[in-house]
Protein backbone atom coordinates (compact mmCIF):
# COMPACT_ATOMS: atom_id res chain seq x y z
CA UNK A 1 0.00 0.00 0.00
CA UNK A 2 1.45 3.45 -1.29
CA UNK A 3 1.92 6.40 1.25
CA UNK A 4 -0.41 8.81 -0.21
CA UNK A 5 2.60 11.35 0.41
CA UNK A 6 4.53 9.42 -1.91
CA UNK A 7 2.57 9.50 -4.66
CA UNK A 8 2.53 11.87 -7.67
CA UNK A 9 1.78 15.46 -7.76
CA UNK A 10 1.36 18.24 -9.74
CA UNK A 11 3.59 20.39 -11.27
CA UNK A 12 2.48 23.86 -9.82
CA UNK A 13 -0.52 24.65 -7.40
CA UNK A 14 -1.91 28.14 -6.31
CA UNK A 15 -3.62 29.32 -3.24
CA UNK A 16 -7.60 28.13 -3.04
CA UNK A 17 -8.05 31.05 -0.93
CA UNK A 18 -10.26 28.77 1.46
CA UNK A 19 -7.81 27.37 4.43
CA UNK A 20 -10.38 24.33 5.07
CA UNK A 21 -9.25 23.38 1.20
CA UNK A 22 -5.27 24.25 0.93
CA UNK A 23 -3.48 24.31 -2.06
CA UNK A 24 -5.06 23.23 -5.42
CA UNK A 25 -3.44 22.53 -9.28
CA UNK A 26 -2.72 25.60 -10.94
CA UNK A 27 -5.14 24.44 -14.04
CA UNK A 28 -7.98 23.77 -11.84
CA UNK A 29 -11.20 26.16 -11.27
CA UNK A 30 -12.76 27.31 -7.81
CA UNK A 31 -16.54 27.66 -8.44
CA UNK A 32 -19.43 27.55 -6.15
CA UNK A 33 -22.05 24.99 -5.36
CA UNK A 34 -25.00 27.85 -6.65
CA UNK A 35 -22.89 27.57 -10.33
CA UNK A 36 -22.78 23.81 -10.23
CA UNK A 37 -26.42 23.00 -9.27
CA UNK A 38 -29.65 23.89 -9.85
CA UNK A 39 -32.68 22.94 -7.10
CA UNK A 40 -35.64 21.16 -8.78
CA UNK A 41 -39.33 19.92 -6.88
CA UNK A 42 -41.44 17.80 -9.14
CA UNK A 43 -44.02 15.94 -7.15
CA UNK A 44 -46.69 13.18 -8.09
CA UNK A 45 -44.53 10.66 -8.61
CA UNK A 46 -46.13 8.37 -5.60
CA UNK A 47 -45.83 5.06 -8.17
CA UNK A 48 -41.83 5.05 -7.57
CA UNK A 49 -39.68 3.44 -5.27
CA UNK A 50 -39.30 5.15 -1.69
CA UNK A 51 -35.66 6.24 -1.18
CA UNK A 52 -33.40 7.52 1.29
CA UNK A 53 -30.50 9.80 2.12
CA UNK A 54 -28.24 8.45 4.38
CA UNK A 55 -24.61 9.42 5.85
CA UNK A 56 -23.31 5.54 5.44
CA UNK A 57 -24.40 5.18 1.79
CA UNK A 58 -25.47 8.50 0.41
CA UNK A 59 -28.76 7.51 -1.45
CA UNK A 60 -29.99 4.54 -1.25
CA UNK A 61 -33.51 2.20 -1.73
CA UNK A 62 -35.81 2.22 1.54
CA UNK A 63 -36.61 -1.12 2.39
CA UNK A 64 -40.29 -0.45 3.74
CA UNK A 65 -40.10 -4.17 5.72
CA UNK A 66 -37.81 -2.73 7.91
CA UNK A 67 -38.84 -1.38 10.77
CA UNK A 68 -35.70 -0.91 13.26
CA UNK A 69 -34.46 1.41 10.35
CA UNK A 70 -37.43 3.12 9.92
CA UNK A 71 -37.79 5.65 12.55
CA UNK A 72 -39.31 8.60 10.67
CA UNK A 73 -43.55 8.14 9.51
CA UNK A 74 -44.11 6.86 6.17
CA UNK A 75 -47.76 9.01 5.03
CA UNK A 76 -50.44 6.56 3.02
CA UNK A 77 -50.50 9.61 0.40
CA UNK A 78 -46.95 10.11 -0.96
CA UNK A 79 -47.55 12.52 -3.70
CA UNK A 80 -46.27 15.41 -2.03
CA UNK A 81 -43.07 13.47 -2.08
CA UNK A 82 -39.75 15.00 -4.57
CA UNK A 83 -39.12 12.92 -7.71
CA UNK A 84 -34.95 12.23 -7.65
CA UNK A 85 -33.72 10.94 -10.72
CA UNK A 86 -30.53 8.88 -11.23
CA UNK A 87 -27.72 11.17 -11.30
CA UNK A 88 -29.43 14.07 -9.92
CA UNK A 89 -28.07 15.12 -6.28
CA UNK A 90 -30.01 14.49 -3.27
CA UNK A 91 -29.48 16.42 0.11
CA UNK A 92 -31.15 15.68 3.47
CA UNK A 93 -30.33 19.21 4.75
CA UNK A 94 -31.46 18.71 8.33
CA UNK A 95 -28.26 15.89 8.37
CA UNK A 96 -26.17 17.34 5.79
CA UNK A 97 -23.65 18.32 8.98
CA UNK A 98 -23.91 14.65 9.17
CA UNK A 99 -22.88 13.94 5.34
CA UNK A 100 -26.31 12.83 4.38
CA UNK A 101 -26.44 13.34 1.09
CA UNK A 102 -25.17 12.05 -2.39
CA UNK A 103 -25.95 11.68 -6.35
CA UNK A 104 -28.87 8.81 -6.66
CA UNK A 105 -27.97 5.82 -8.62
CA UNK A 106 -31.64 5.43 -8.70
CA UNK A 107 -34.97 6.79 -9.64
CA UNK A 108 -37.49 7.00 -7.08
CA UNK A 109 -39.18 9.65 -4.46
CA UNK A 110 -37.66 11.23 -1.10
CA UNK A 111 -38.88 12.87 1.52
CA UNK A 112 -40.50 16.84 0.63
CA UNK A 113 -37.86 18.13 3.27
CA UNK A 114 -34.83 16.91 0.89
CA UNK A 115 -32.91 19.22 -1.21
CA UNK A 116 -33.26 17.64 -4.77
CA UNK A 117 -30.66 19.15 -7.55
CA UNK A 118 -29.48 18.79 -11.24
CA UNK A 119 -26.10 19.47 -12.78
CA UNK A 120 -26.04 23.05 -14.54
CA UNK A 121 -22.21 22.39 -15.31
CA UNK A 122 -20.02 19.62 -17.06
CA UNK A 123 -19.30 17.84 -13.88
CA UNK A 124 -19.09 14.03 -13.82
CA UNK A 125 -21.53 12.65 -11.11
CA UNK A 126 -19.06 10.63 -9.51
CA UNK A 127 -16.68 12.31 -9.52
CA UNK A 128 -18.78 15.38 -7.77
CA UNK A 129 -20.01 11.94 -5.41
CA UNK A 130 -16.69 11.05 -4.22
CA UNK A 131 -15.57 15.10 -3.52
CA UNK A 132 -18.96 16.34 -1.85
CA UNK A 133 -18.85 13.30 0.25
CA UNK A 134 -15.27 13.14 1.41
CA UNK A 135 -14.71 13.96 5.06
CA UNK A 136 -13.40 17.66 4.50
CA UNK A 137 -16.86 18.43 3.01
CA UNK A 138 -18.90 16.84 5.52
CA UNK A 139 -16.80 18.95 7.67
CA UNK A 140 -17.41 21.95 6.04
CA UNK A 141 -21.16 21.79 5.93
CA UNK A 142 -21.21 21.34 9.68
CA UNK A 143 -19.70 24.28 9.65
CA UNK A 144 -22.17 25.66 7.14
CA UNK A 145 -25.43 24.62 9.08
CA UNK A 146 -27.24 26.76 11.54
CA UNK A 147 -29.45 25.15 14.72
CA UNK A 148 -29.40 25.62 18.76
CA UNK A 149 -29.48 21.51 18.66
CA UNK A 150 -27.21 19.49 16.85
CA UNK A 151 -29.89 17.05 15.64
CA UNK A 152 -32.10 19.94 14.27
CA UNK A 153 -28.97 21.79 12.13
CA UNK A 154 -30.18 22.94 8.97
CA UNK A 155 -28.45 23.79 5.85
CA UNK A 156 -29.84 26.98 3.71
CA UNK A 157 -29.92 26.80 0.14
CA UNK A 158 -28.80 30.14 0.48
CA UNK A 159 -25.50 29.31 2.72
CA UNK A 160 -24.57 26.52 0.03
CA UNK A 161 -24.89 28.21 -2.90
CA UNK A 162 -21.61 29.90 -1.89
CA UNK A 163 -20.25 27.15 -0.51
CA UNK A 164 -17.02 26.58 -2.85
CA UNK A 165 -16.12 23.79 -4.79
CA UNK A 166 -13.45 22.32 -6.76
CA UNK A 167 -13.23 21.46 -10.25
CA UNK A 168 -10.48 19.65 -12.40
CA UNK A 169 -11.40 19.42 -16.84
CA UNK A 170 -14.36 16.56 -17.29
CA UNK A 171 -10.91 14.49 -18.48
CA UNK A 172 -9.51 14.63 -14.84
CA UNK A 173 -12.71 14.16 -13.04
CA UNK A 174 -13.37 10.75 -14.87
CA UNK A 175 -9.91 9.48 -14.32
CA UNK A 176 -10.16 10.65 -10.38
CA UNK A 177 -13.49 8.70 -10.16
CA UNK A 178 -12.56 5.64 -11.94
CA UNK A 179 -9.35 5.74 -9.75
CA UNK A 180 -11.27 5.91 -6.20
CA UNK A 181 -13.93 3.46 -7.62
CA UNK A 182 -11.18 0.60 -7.76
CA UNK A 183 -8.96 2.13 -5.30
CA UNK A 184 -11.98 2.34 -2.58
CA UNK A 185 -13.37 -0.77 -3.56
CA UNK A 186 -9.72 -2.62 -3.03
CA UNK A 187 -9.60 -1.30 0.31
CA UNK A 188 -13.16 -1.99 1.23
CA UNK A 189 -12.42 -5.70 0.51
CA UNK A 190 -9.44 -5.85 2.55
CA UNK A 191 -11.32 -4.28 5.69
CA UNK A 192 -14.08 -6.77 4.94
CA UNK A 193 -12.09 -9.85 5.47
CA UNK A 194 -10.31 -8.56 8.22
CA UNK A 195 -13.89 -7.95 9.71
CA UNK A 196 -14.85 -11.14 8.86
CA UNK A 197 -11.78 -12.71 10.40
CA UNK A 198 -12.58 -10.82 13.67
CA UNK A 199 -16.09 -11.85 13.46
CA UNK A 200 -15.06 -15.41 13.91
CA UNK A 201 -12.41 -14.35 16.49
CA UNK A 202 -15.50 -13.66 18.48
CA UNK A 203 -17.45 -16.36 17.42
CA UNK A 204 -14.56 -18.92 18.88
CA UNK A 205 -14.65 -16.81 21.71
CA UNK A 206 -17.69 -17.51 22.90
CA UNK A 207 -17.45 -21.20 22.05
CA UNK A 208 -14.76 -21.66 24.69
CA UNK A 209 -16.47 -19.63 27.08
CA UNK A 210 -19.30 -21.33 26.61
CA UNK A 211 -17.75 -24.98 26.78
CA UNK A 212 -15.72 -24.08 29.86
CA UNK A 213 -18.70 -22.99 32.08
CA UNK A 214 -20.93 -25.79 30.71
CA UNK A 215 -18.51 -28.67 30.23
CA UNK A 216 -15.06 -27.87 32.13
CA UNK A 217 -12.00 -28.43 30.55
CA UNK A 218 -11.40 -32.37 30.77
CA UNK A 219 -12.61 -33.57 27.59
CA UNK A 220 -12.46 -37.12 29.04
CA UNK A 221 -14.84 -36.54 32.01
CA UNK A 222 -18.14 -38.65 32.46
CA UNK A 223 -21.14 -36.65 31.69
CA UNK A 224 -24.80 -36.66 32.59
CA UNK A 225 -28.25 -34.75 31.51
CA UNK A 226 -28.43 -31.67 33.23
CA UNK A 227 -32.15 -32.00 32.96
CA UNK A 228 -32.52 -28.23 31.31
CA UNK A 229 -32.72 -28.01 27.59
CA UNK A 230 -30.88 -25.02 26.83
CA UNK A 231 -27.91 -26.51 28.84
CA UNK A 232 -27.65 -30.08 27.52
CA UNK A 233 -24.71 -32.40 28.90
CA UNK A 234 -22.90 -31.75 31.98
CA UNK A 235 -20.12 -32.89 33.83
CA UNK A 236 -21.41 -35.57 36.22
CA UNK A 237 -19.68 -34.06 39.39
CA UNK A 238 -21.30 -30.93 39.03
CA UNK A 239 -23.75 -29.59 41.33
CA UNK A 240 -27.10 -27.78 39.08
CA UNK A 241 -28.41 -24.87 41.32
CA UNK A 242 -30.65 -21.81 41.09
CA UNK A 243 -29.88 -18.80 41.01
CA UNK A 244 -32.24 -17.98 43.92
CA UNK A 245 -29.95 -19.93 46.29
CA UNK A 246 -26.66 -18.44 44.78
CA UNK A 247 -28.31 -14.65 45.07
CA UNK A 248 -29.68 -12.50 47.68
CA UNK A 249 -30.89 -9.39 46.86
CA UNK A 250 -29.83 -6.13 48.88
CA UNK A 251 -30.70 -2.39 49.02
CA UNK A 252 -28.59 0.27 50.25
CA UNK A 253 -28.84 3.96 49.48
CA UNK A 254 -27.43 7.53 50.91
CA UNK A 255 -24.35 6.92 49.36
CA UNK A 256 -24.47 9.56 46.88
CA UNK A 257 -20.57 10.74 46.97
CA UNK A 258 -19.58 7.44 46.02
CA UNK A 259 -18.96 7.15 41.89
CA UNK A 260 -21.40 6.56 39.31
CA UNK A 261 -21.25 3.20 37.84
CA UNK A 262 -23.29 1.89 34.94
CA UNK A 263 -24.26 -1.97 33.58
CA UNK A 264 -23.88 -2.46 29.93
CA UNK A 265 -24.30 -5.34 27.54
CA UNK A 266 -20.42 -4.96 26.36
CA UNK A 267 -18.84 -4.94 29.66
CA UNK A 268 -20.99 -5.61 32.75
CA UNK A 269 -20.38 -3.14 35.40
CA UNK A 270 -18.12 -0.40 34.13
CA UNK A 271 -17.58 3.48 35.71
CA UNK A 272 -19.86 5.91 34.53
CA UNK A 273 -18.15 9.03 32.42
CA UNK A 274 -20.50 11.85 33.52
CA UNK A 275 -19.20 14.27 30.81
CA UNK A 276 -19.40 11.93 28.00
CA UNK A 277 -23.10 13.21 26.76
CA UNK A 278 -23.16 11.09 23.44
CA UNK A 279 -23.19 7.84 26.20
CA UNK A 280 -25.60 9.07 28.62
CA UNK A 281 -28.82 9.07 27.20
CA UNK A 282 -30.58 8.78 30.78
CA UNK A 283 -31.39 11.59 32.95
CA UNK A 284 -29.04 12.10 36.18
CA UNK A 285 -30.62 13.48 38.60
CA UNK A 286 -28.75 16.37 41.08
CA UNK A 287 -30.09 14.03 44.45
CA UNK A 288 -28.22 10.54 43.66
CA UNK A 289 -29.36 9.59 47.69
CA UNK A 290 -32.11 7.15 46.12
CA UNK A 291 -29.29 5.52 44.30
CA UNK A 292 -28.48 1.86 45.36
CA UNK A 293 -24.99 0.89 46.29
CA UNK A 294 -23.12 -1.83 44.88
CA UNK A 295 -19.58 -2.91 46.05
CA UNK A 296 -16.72 -4.76 44.41
CA UNK A 297 -17.90 -8.10 44.42
CA UNK A 298 -21.38 -7.82 44.03
CA UNK A 299 -23.33 -8.77 41.07
CA UNK A 300 -25.90 -5.62 39.54
CA UNK A 301 -28.18 -6.16 36.89
CA UNK A 302 -30.47 -3.65 34.65
CA UNK A 303 -33.57 -5.70 34.86
CA UNK A 304 -34.99 -4.26 31.79
CA UNK A 305 -32.25 -5.20 29.87
CA UNK A 306 -31.01 -8.47 31.16
CA UNK A 307 -31.69 -9.82 27.76
CA UNK A 308 -29.36 -8.13 26.09
CA UNK A 309 -26.84 -9.15 29.06
CA UNK A 310 -26.75 -6.07 30.73
CA UNK A 311 -25.57 -7.63 34.31
CA UNK A 312 -22.36 -8.20 35.71
CA UNK A 313 -19.90 -8.74 38.96
CA UNK A 314 -18.59 -5.30 39.73
CA UNK A 315 -15.27 -4.41 39.43
CA UNK A 316 -15.93 -1.21 41.54
CA UNK A 317 -17.45 -0.03 44.63
CA UNK A 318 -20.27 2.81 43.49
CA UNK A 319 -24.05 3.56 43.13
CA UNK A 320 -26.15 2.56 40.31
CA UNK A 321 -29.91 3.19 39.23
CA UNK A 322 -32.56 2.46 41.78
CA UNK A 323 -34.60 0.43 39.02
CA UNK A 324 -30.96 -1.90 39.25
CA UNK A 325 -30.72 -4.92 41.03
CA UNK A 326 -28.06 -5.49 43.28
CA UNK A 327 -26.82 -8.94 44.60
CA UNK A 328 -24.58 -10.74 47.55
CA UNK A 329 -23.29 -13.87 46.50
CA UNK A 330 -25.03 -16.60 49.22
CA UNK A 331 -23.25 -19.75 48.50
CA UNK A 332 -19.02 -20.29 48.08
CA UNK A 333 -18.64 -18.95 44.54
CA UNK A 334 -16.18 -17.95 42.36
CA UNK A 335 -17.02 -14.38 41.33
CA UNK A 336 -15.18 -14.21 37.87
CA UNK A 337 -16.35 -17.94 37.57
CA UNK A 338 -20.06 -16.48 37.88
CA UNK A 339 -19.10 -13.85 35.89
CA UNK A 340 -17.91 -15.52 33.58
CA UNK A 341 -20.98 -18.37 33.24
CA UNK A 342 -23.54 -16.06 33.15
CA UNK A 343 -22.39 -13.21 30.78
CA UNK A 344 -22.02 -16.10 28.32
CA UNK A 345 -24.02 -16.37 25.32
CA UNK A 346 -25.84 -19.39 26.78
CA UNK A 347 -27.22 -17.36 29.70
CA UNK A 348 -27.87 -14.09 27.49
CA UNK A 349 -30.33 -16.43 25.56
CA UNK A 350 -32.21 -17.65 28.48
CA UNK A 351 -32.70 -14.09 29.82
CA UNK A 352 -34.39 -13.35 27.41
CA UNK A 353 -36.59 -15.82 27.25
CA UNK A 354 -37.39 -15.47 30.86
CA UNK A 355 -37.76 -11.32 30.59
CA UNK A 356 -41.75 -10.11 30.49
CA UNK A 357 -42.92 -7.24 28.64
CA UNK A 358 -45.46 -5.81 25.43
CA UNK A 359 -42.10 -3.74 23.83
CA UNK A 360 -38.59 -6.00 23.47
CA UNK A 361 -37.46 -2.50 24.90
CA UNK A 362 -39.14 -2.65 27.93
CA UNK A 363 -38.90 -6.77 28.55
CA UNK A 364 -38.93 -6.82 32.21
CA UNK A 365 -37.11 -9.88 34.70
CA UNK A 366 -38.78 -10.23 37.87
CA UNK A 367 -37.19 -11.45 41.16
CA UNK A 368 -39.45 -14.29 41.12
CA UNK A 369 -38.54 -15.75 37.33
CA UNK A 370 -34.56 -15.04 37.50
CA UNK A 371 -34.85 -17.06 41.57
CA UNK A 372 -35.68 -20.43 39.47
CA UNK A 373 -32.91 -19.72 36.50
CA UNK A 374 -30.66 -23.03 36.74
CA UNK A 375 -27.13 -22.53 37.38
CA UNK A 376 -24.53 -25.16 37.02
CA UNK A 377 -21.64 -25.31 39.76
CA UNK A 378 -18.30 -26.97 39.75
CA UNK A 379 -16.26 -27.21 42.87
CA UNK A 380 -14.68 -23.96 44.00
CA UNK A 381 -11.44 -25.19 43.00
CA UNK A 382 -12.63 -25.80 39.67
CA UNK A 383 -14.29 -22.51 38.82
CA UNK A 384 -10.78 -20.66 40.16
CA UNK A 385 -8.94 -23.29 37.26
CA UNK A 386 -12.08 -22.13 34.63
CA UNK A 387 -11.92 -18.29 35.32
CA UNK A 388 -8.13 -18.61 35.20
CA UNK A 389 -8.29 -20.06 32.12
CA UNK A 390 -10.57 -17.94 30.18
CA UNK A 391 -8.97 -14.67 31.42
CA UNK A 392 -5.53 -16.00 29.82
CA UNK A 393 -7.31 -17.51 26.84
CA UNK A 394 -9.75 -14.70 26.39
CA UNK A 395 -7.04 -12.09 26.84
CA UNK A 396 -5.10 -14.15 23.72
CA UNK A 397 -8.23 -13.60 21.77
CA UNK A 398 -8.40 -10.49 22.54
CA UNK A 399 -4.94 -8.98 21.89
CA UNK A 400 -5.41 -10.45 17.98
CA UNK A 401 -8.90 -8.49 17.71
CA UNK A 402 -7.46 -5.25 19.14
CA UNK A 403 -4.57 -5.87 15.86
CA UNK A 404 -7.00 -6.36 13.57
CA UNK A 405 -8.99 -3.84 14.77
CA UNK A 406 -6.16 -1.28 14.46
CA UNK A 407 -5.47 -2.16 11.07
CA UNK A 408 -9.25 -1.82 10.24
CA UNK A 409 -8.54 1.71 11.78
CA UNK A 410 -5.60 2.67 9.73
CA UNK A 411 -7.19 1.10 6.38
CA UNK A 412 -9.94 3.57 6.87
CA UNK A 413 -7.80 6.27 7.70
CA UNK A 414 -5.72 5.72 4.42
CA UNK A 415 -8.80 5.40 2.32
CA UNK A 416 -10.27 8.90 3.88
CA UNK A 417 -6.96 10.69 3.04
CA UNK A 418 -6.18 9.28 -0.57
CA UNK A 419 -9.85 10.59 -1.62
CA UNK A 420 -9.44 13.68 0.16
CA UNK A 421 -6.13 14.10 -1.77
CA UNK A 422 -7.08 12.82 -5.00
CA UNK A 423 -10.44 15.05 -4.90
CA UNK A 424 -8.55 18.37 -3.95
CA UNK A 425 -5.55 17.47 -6.67
CA UNK A 426 -2.75 17.12 -3.21
CA UNK A 427 -2.12 13.79 -5.70
CA UNK A 428 -1.80 13.47 -9.66
CA UNK A 429 -4.14 10.95 -10.64
CA UNK A 430 -2.32 9.38 -14.35
CA UNK A 431 -4.22 7.00 -16.77
CA UNK A 432 -2.00 4.32 -15.44
CA UNK A 433 -3.18 4.64 -11.65
CA UNK A 434 -6.85 4.39 -12.74
CA UNK A 435 -6.32 1.51 -14.85
CA UNK A 436 -4.53 -0.64 -12.02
Amino acid sequence: MASVANLSKYESYKESGFEWIGRIPAEWEISKLGTCLFPVSIKNHSELPLLSITREHGVIERDLEDQESNHNFIPDDLSGYKLLKKGQFGMNKMKAWQGSYGVSKYTGIVSPAYFVFVFVKQINPDFFNWAIRSKLYVSYFGCASDGVRIGQWDLSKTRMKGIPFILPNKQEQTLIANFLDKKTAQLDEVIAIKEKQISLLKERKQIIIQKAVTQGLDPNVPMKDSGVYWIGLMPEHWKISKLGSCLSPVSIKNCPNLPLLSITREQGVIERDIEDQESNHNFIPDDLTGYKLIRKGQFGMNKMKAWQGSYGVSKFTGIVSPAYYVFNFTISINPDFFNWAIRSKLYVSFFGSASDGVRIGQWDLSKSRMKNIPFLLPCEKEQILLANFLDEKTAQIDEVISIKENQIEKLKEYKTTLINSAVTGKIKITPEMAEA
